[in-house]
């Protein structure tokens, strides 16, 4: 019976293999001279340059302020589990939010009050975004974004 076994075992592994490497002879064949072969489609250079330059554009302001109002109703107690997260947010939305207001073809000077807000948080914030820093300053950070909420609660040609 043992012999068996290891018989059917290695007759398996066997199969196995040969399917397996069928599957990649298949695999490694798809390129010619020109590119891709038939079973893979063909993207023109400019194609793939148009995309590359849609992902390399900036963010438009609204879009990025969207994310930062999505943490308005949220809140969290220091030491909680959420908290982390929660701060980490909202300091990345602010981030998100003045990278989209530097970019905008109305210039940063449209965003004056805003883009200021958020820079005295980066002062206050020294670069450190661990958790106990962004907890140590949870009232800075979280007034930046409801002051920077309100501003742009009053602009809404910005964002709408």
């Amino acid at each position: 019976m043992s012999i068996r076994t290891d018989a059917r075992g290695a007759a398996t592994t066997v199969v196995a293999t040969a399917v397996l490497g069928a599957f990649l002879v298949g695999c490694s064949g798809a390129t010619t001279s020109q590119g891709p072969g038939d079973s893979v489609p063909y993207v023109a250079p400019s194609v793939n340059a148009s995309a590359a330059a849609a992902r390399n554009r900036p963010e438009a302001v609204r879009d990025a302020f969207a994310g930062l109002q999505a943490t308005l109703n949220d809140n969290c107690t220091p030491g909680s589990a959420n908290c982390a997260y929660f701060l980490g947010r909202v300091n990345d939305e602010l981030a998100r939010l003045d990278k989209a207001m530097r970019a905008d073809a109305q210039g940063p000077g449209r965003f004056e009050e805003p883009l200021a807000r958020i820079s005295a948080l980066r002062k206050t914030l020294n670069g450190d975004t661990a958790t106990a820093n962004l907890e140590k300053h949870r009232s800075e950070l979280l007034g930046t974004r409801d002051r920077v909420n309100t501003w742009m609660q009053g602009h809404p040609e910005d964002y709408r």
